[in-house]
């Protein structure tokens, strides 16, 4: 073909000038044109967190993205779609490109984010990521994963970007012509708001003997996770760790309580919250449901303390017991307290135990940790976390990942909550019992305690790795965002079924946000399909358009002018002739 077309061409150019010159320059722009689109890489995006909290905007409030892409090393910005790599990416960058109006940022993150060195998770992002969260902004910001392709349109784009602002006027304008750039386009709608979005609860309990008058330990945590994106927010630690804790001492109690020997004289109730980084939302409302519109509960009656479990599986050696009021002398939380005390100081000396005393701020937006909603309605109440403060970024992250949990530091800090919570139920420093007694042992046995009136304690299996391990594997498998995690979820469902193995009364807990004045409103469009087009510049359309109008004009000069430039033509080709 393209050999046919050159013959044309050249018994085009033996033959009559101006023909040549009418046909030939149309053909040369039609060829330079911008080619059809041979190629389109499809890839999915994971936008930004948007979300309003207690008439508070957060996030991204858009949704949309049909324009250029640049990098930020562009001199122009404006209406443009900036790529980042995580390596290149900070907070001056991503506010420059806020100043300068940008179309749309797009963050490439590492396919395996585990791999990458702790330095960089820590410095380059992390400590981003607060900041991040906390700004409302209109441009859409959207996270993708990196691939081969996406790797090379970043770094074409790039190249373009630094290539602009190195050359002089002319160079650039010219490369800006002729070279291929990439047009970002999402498939999805703008963002709208999700109405009627139920948060989901669940609670079972362990019923005491001796009596309907029992004190109640509540056990707690919540199973949502959070981060700058919701797609990508796994939460292994905060608060997977936390939620496999429970639902390991769920296990551990229920097996003590299934024997008429070992049955103690508490209730134990264990509550798995919703909502727990919307400010707490599930917990809020099962107290109101629990103490404000009912005559029978549990929580009505003698509680002797709420333990809270958040953020228990990093790989160092701190155990934190967060309070908002240090618990006074001959309590049961006092108690606890001292138990806890007790069992790292005899069993786990590598452990740096401490109390960590924080008054509650009802001025601020955010609650610190989930026993402040208990202590606000006065329940006695604390945290046990391996964290020592509450603004760890640790607990809003998408680096929150599997691989960062230690699962032996989780086995652990778990047992010695188990171990210090049957010291307190069993009340067995007063009967006398070694500070080293072992409650959960690797054999079953039974030993007969010290001052016990005869009593015997059946020493279970030792809390097993792999136990905890498949829970937190399990938990880990998906995103747990709040706004992703309804009330069919197989989430929830699973969670259900494990409860309803080992504990009595599983029920579940739905909080929907108020119509008129919504505590909390989640936006959807949070994952969506991105494609990138190899296109030409948009300044390409405009040169193509003034070398056409010049086409024309020249033509119609030609027209106008025929017999003039007939004979110089003509002149011109008779002298040729004769040379």
């Amino acid at each position: 073909m393209f050999e046919e077309a050159s013959e044309v061409f050249d018994n085009m150019f033996k033959g009559s000038f101006p023909l040549t010159f009418i046909v030939f320059i149309p053909a040369v722009l039609i060829l330079v044109s911008p080619l059809p689109i041979e190629a389109a890489h499809e890839f999915t995006v994971y936008r930004m967190q948007q979300y309003d909290l207690q008439g508070q905007a957060y996030g991204t409030r858009n949704a949309m993205l049909n324009t250029e892409a640049r990098t930020i090393e562009a001199d122009v910005l404006s209406r443009r779609c900036v790529l980042m790599r995580l390596a290149e990416f900070s907070f001056d960058k991503f506010q420059e490109a806020i100043r300068q109006s940008a179309g749309a940022v797009v963050i490439i993150l590492p396919q395996n984010m585990s791999m990458m060195p702790q330095d960089v998770i820590q410095q380059q992002f992390m400590e981003i990521e607060p900041e991040l969260l906390a700004t409302e902004t209109i441009v859409p910001v959207y996270f993708a994963l990196e691939d081969d392709e996406l790797l090379s349109i970043h770094e074409q784009t790039h190249s373009a970007s630094v290539s602009q602002g190195t050359s002089s006027a002319a160079e650039v304008l010219l490369h800006t012509a002729t070279a291929n750039g990439f047009q970002m386009v999402t498939s999805g709608a703008q963002s709208k708001a999700i109405s009627d979005w139920s948060i989901t609860s669940l609670e079972g309990k362990l019923t005491g003997q001796g009596g309907e008058d029992l004190p109640t330990i509540v056990i707690v945590a919540h199973y949502d996770s959070f981060g700058v994106a919701p797609w990508l927010s796994y939460g292994a630690d905060s608060n997977g760790s936390g939620v496999a804790a429970l639902l390991e001492l769920a296990r551990l109690f229920s097996k003590l309580y299934t024997y008429k020997r070992t049955h103690a004289g508490y209730n134990i109730m264990f509550f798995v919250s919703g909502g727990g980084k919307f400010n707490y939302q599930g917990t809020k409302r099962w107290l109101e449901d629990n103490l404000d519109h009912t005559d029978s509960s549990l929580l009505q009656d003698n509680v002797a303390f709420v333990l809270c479990l958040d953020t228990l599986g990093g790989n160092d050696d701190g155990l934190y017991l967060h309070v908002s009021k240090p618990p006074k002398e001959a309590t049961p939380q006092h108690a606890f307290l001292k138990e806890l005390e007790t069992v790292t100081s005899s069993r786990f000396p590598e452990v740096k135990f401490s109390m960590v005393h924080k008054k509650i701020n009802l001025a601020e937006d955010m609650l610190a940790w989930e026993h402040e909603r208990f202590g606000i309605r006065r329940l006695p109440a604390f945290t046990v976390s391996r964290l020592e403060s509450h603004r760890n970024s640790l607990r809003t992250t998408i680096m929150d990942m599997r691989s960062q949990v230690d699962i032996q530091k989780l086995c652990r800090n778990t047992k010695i909550i188990a171990e210090a919570l049957a010291r307190v139920i069993y009340n067995l420093t007063e009967k006398g019992a070694p500070e080293d007694l072992q409650i959960f042992t690797e054999q079953m046995v039974s030993r007969e305690l010290p001052n016990s009136s005869n009593l015997h304690f059946s020493l279970f299996k030792q809390l097993q790795e792999d136990q905890l391990s498949s829970v937190l594997d399990w938990l880990t498998a998906q995103p747990r965002a709040a706004q992703l995690v309804d009330k069919d979820s197989i989430l929830i469902s699973t969670l259900e079924y494990y409860m309803n193995r080992y504990l009595k009364d599983v029920k579940r807990h739905y909080v929907k946000a108020d119509k008129r004045d919504p505590e909390f409103l989640f936006y959807d469009q949070l994952k969506q399909t991105m494609n990138a087009y190899r296109v030409k510049p948009a300044i390409f359309d405009l040169l193509l358009a003034l070398c056409i109008a010049a086409y024309l004009g020249l033509t119609y000069l030609i027209a106008q002018n025929f017999g003039f430039f007939y004979n110089l033509v003509r002149r011109i080709t008779l002298k040729q002739k004769q040379h």
